[in-house]
């Protein structure tokens, strides 16, 4: 029983190990290909947001190993966000809803401190893993989409599962379930191509 309690406690390191490069695949396949078709704009910016928030979190709860995958994820996925509006992906409506989203969780720190936060960013896999399914599913031919950036992204997830169910942390849970479940989709959704005429371009 120690030997897998020590176990489940460096199971942040993996996470890290998956985390940290986790978007470079993204962002090379775009680099190479320019091929945006699937590929969410909000989905890349709300990442970024998310993680500077989820650094704040784990920074607070003395989670240490936790913040290098947390500071490059934002990083990283705050790059990409950058690339995609370049390619005209940006939409005011988007823009707002993000802008709006940030204020939640600003003010969810504010007005209840490391819990107030901690709830929130429970509810912020959800918030942002949605345009990214809701564009991957809407595109006919998703070809923009790397698989090896939501592979990486089912790693890390699966580990924070494991972790947060050790250390019964609900909001560590819920982010783990959560990204482990859409990263599932958009890699089925990679390895499916519907029917011609199937499909429409999405919102991001």
């Amino acid at each position: 029983m120690l030997h897998m309690e020590q176990f489940l406690d460096y199971l942040p390191f993996a996470a890290a190990a998956f985390g940290i490069p986790q978007y470079l695949p993204q962002i090379v396949k775009l680099r190479r290909t320019r091929d945006i078709a699937g590929v969410s704009w909000p989905w890349a910016t709300l990442t970024s947001v998310n993680n500077a928030a989820w650094f704040g979190y784990f920074a607070l709860s003395a989670y240490w190993t936790a913040l290098v995958p947390s500071s490059a994820a934002s990083v990283l996925a705050g790059t990409l966000a950058v690339m995609l509006a370049a390619r005209g992906l940006v939409t005011v409506r988007a823009v707002l809803a993000i802008c709006c989203w940030a204020t939640v969780l600003v003010t969810s720190y504010a007005v209840g401190g490391l819990i107030g936060l901690g709830t929130v960013l429970a509810a912020a896999s959800i918030v942002q893993v949605t345009p990214s399914i809701w564009t991957a599913y809407r595109t006919a031919h998703p070809t923009g989409i790397s698989r090896g950036t939501w592979t990486l992204v089912f790693g890390e997830l699966s580990c924070w599962t494991a972790y947060g169910l050790h250390r019964s942390d609900p909001r560590l849970i819920a982010l783990g379930i959560t990204g482990v479940g859409a990263a599932a989709l958009m890699l089925a959704r990679t390895l499916r191509r519907p029917p011609a005429g199937r499909g429409l371009c999405g919102f991001g």
